[in-house]
């Protein structure tokens, strides 16, 4: 009887054993996870092993003290001998003899498969301890380089590591969260790390020293996982270890304001940290880049010098919002006009803008022409969906659209709206810029130059695909980033800790950016003094430069969702509460606030003076 109850015990566990580990392979658990498919396999395998030997000592010392205790211990100590390859089951060969004759060869099968297999089970153990050591001595001898660690292998990781790697061959990536998987998309992605000659740790990104490097070397660290509060409980426990360290950025990869609130109050001492939105890096990247089609497509306004922009949005999802706030301040630009329509199927979708960016949509300034002030006229439809009747009504009365940005969700129904909106616009005769957000690269590169049957070109330009946005030209924006930093500098004129305001407070971090795209857009317009430092303006140069960085300073607080915080507080600031004094006409500023106007939209030190 004993003999067949271990039998059968044995093979469940064998059995539980291989479900277990097949189970943890395909299932799509986080990568983080302790349990994993070889501890399930030596479990199984090695309680069949105990249970293997249970008949054999249960006989042997039958009637004997503590019979069950020596069982059970004996047992043990065999099984353990067993995976170090250290014993053979010659006690159970030479008593199976005892166990029913239908169960013996079974039951020596199942002993032969065990003792074959658990020595297997225990060099992968070790080889898995020596794969980590690889790792840690691979990272030691790369001490006198520059290295950029990742917080997890995946795709995005490796798009920004490939492009890192072009432009630093002596730089090393380094990938934690890594697991070789023998097949699917973890085994290709490993693949890829290793054409990379990336180094690759088991342990997650805050669970490994890093602090065995140069000082005088580069150490930067990205938190770029799918889980955004994961993003930013790893970046904060690398502020909290390595916040002294020199040489050392964090880029963490979160849009939700829980990021940002979480950051905002941490310490960060010489570690210079940085929150990574990627939508609002792809539309400022897109006004970098590209904007100055926006000011080309401007069509004359009858009767007037002015240029009238007519910007057309489809979708005001994260894209889509960014882009209208973005609009808003980059298009105040002399001998322009900004109108906006916006259309998305939700009905709230006005309500919603309303309430992020109340002042923008005042009746006080939408709409209305106010001297000194931001002029823009923006109309919101909500509940028009861009597959019904609606949608082509409401674009008909659009009779001079110059701009189309078209985010709605999905490559394919980006694509599809804007070959209708192409279609829709040339039956008014019209042929605006036409920009679609789309995410893959190959179909980007396929629908570049898409025409219809009779070869007339679509002419549509598809932004954000992965590959470009999850690049060091984008996530790390050197060219506009020192610029921003000039600017940033200019306007804290001496300001000992100006530096450390930039890259610990994300409002100075993002107003500076924006200056600065603003800057090289009104350098492109030929704006007069735009190329002069502040200190070569003429007076009316002066005057106009304040006079457009005002304007262009107040639509990008609205669009930050700040209010004028009232005239009885005047002299009031509450950041807290996103209100501002100076929300209010030009000629109503000080002379000192007008002149830090003119000292931050002109030519800053270190910027490229043009003729």
């Amino acid at each position: 009887m004993m003999w067949n109850v271990c039998f059968v015990l044995s093979v469940l566990a064998l059995a539980a054993g291989v479900g277990f580990s097949v189970f943890l392979l395909r299932a799509r658990f986080p990568k983080g996870r302790t349990f994993r498919p070889l501890h399930a396999l030596f479990a199984g395998f090695f309680l069949a092993a105990f249970v293997l030997n249970l008949p054999v000592y249960h006989a042997a010392y039958e009637g004997a003290a503590l019979q069950n205790e020596r069982m059970v211990v004996l047992s043990l100590q065999k099984a353990i001998r067993v995976f170090g390859a250290n014993e053979i089951y010659s006690d159970v060969f030479s008593r199976v003899g005892q166990a029913p004759e239908g169960v013996q060869t079974a039951y020596l099968a199942v002993v032969l498969v065990v003792q074959l297999v658990a020595p297997l089970l225990s060099f992968g153990f070790v080889l898995s301890f020596f794969k980590n050591i690889s790792a840690k001595l691979r990272y030691a001898m790369n001490y006198f380089r520059d290295v950029y660690i990742f917080s997890r292998l995946n795709q995005r990781a490796l798009l920004l590591a490939a492009d890192i790697m072009r432009n630093h061959k002596r730089a090393r990536i380094v990938f934690a969260d890594a697991y070789d998987r023998a097949e699917g998309q973890d085994a290709e992605m490993m693949e890829k790390a290793r054409a990379l000659r990336a180094i690759c740790f088991k342990e997650g990104i805050h669970t490994i020293d890093w602090s065995f490097h140069s000082k005088n070397k580069k150490v930067d660290f990205f938190a770029l996982g799918h889980d955004e509060v994961q993003n930013v409980d790893h970046a904060l426990r690398l502020i909290e270890r390595y916040n002294q360290r020199e040489n050392t950025h964090l880029f963490i990869f979160a849009t939700g304001v829980e990021g940002e609130l979480l950051l905002a109050g941490r310490e960060k001492g010489k570690m210079k940290v940085r929150r990574v939105n990627p939508v609002r890096s792809l539309v400022l990247r897109t006004l970098h880049e590209e904007g100055k089609e926006i000011f080309r497509h401007a069509r004359p306004v009858a009767g007037e010098e002015d240029k009238q922009i007519s910007a057309v949005i489809a979708g005001m999802g994260g894209h889509g919002t960014e882009m209208l706030k973005a609009l808003c301040w980059y298009c105040q630009m002399d001998g322009y006009r900004l109108k906006i329509n916006a259309f998305d199927r939700d009905p709230m979708a006005a309500e919603r803008f309303s309430a992020l960016c109340p002042e923008i949509m005042s009746p006080c300034y939408n709409g209305v022409e106010v001297p000194g002030e931001a002029m823009y006229d923006i109309r919101l439809h909500p509940g028009c969906d861009v597959e019904t009747r609606a949608f082509a009504d409401g674009i008909a009365e659009v009779k001079d659209a110059t701009y189309v940005f078209i985010s709605l969700g999905s490559d394919e129904s980006n694509i599809r709206t804007a070959v209708e909106l192409r279609r829709l616009f040339a039956r008014q005769g019209l042929h605006p810029e036409i920009c679609a957000v789309i995410s893959s690269a190959q179909v980007k590169k396929n629908l570049s130059a898409a025409c219809n049957h009779v070869g007339q070109p679509y002419d549509i330009r598809f932004i954000g695909d992965a590959q470009t946005c999850y690049s060091e030209k984008v996530i790390l924006r050197s060219e506009i980033e020192a610029d921003a930093f000039r600017r940033h500098c200019a306007y804290c004129n001496g300001d000992e800790d100006q530096e450390e305001n930039f890259w610990r407070h994300e409002y100075c971090y993002h107003s500076s950016m924006a200056l600065a795209i603003h800057a090289n857009a009104r350098k492109e317009q030929h704006i007069p003094g735009a190329h002069k430092p502040s200190d070569q303006l003429t007076d009316k140069e002066r005057d106009g430069l304040e006079l457009l960085e005002h304007r262009r300073w107040t639509a990008y607080m609205r669009s930050e969702g700040f209010v004028y915080s009232g005239a009885k507080e005047r002299s009031s600031r509450n950041d807290l509460a996103k209100m501002h004094n100076n929300l209010v006409p030009f000629d109503v500023l000080t002379e000192e606030v007008k002149r830090k106007d003119s000292r931050v939209g002109a030519a800053v030190d270190g910027e490229e003076k043009q003729a």
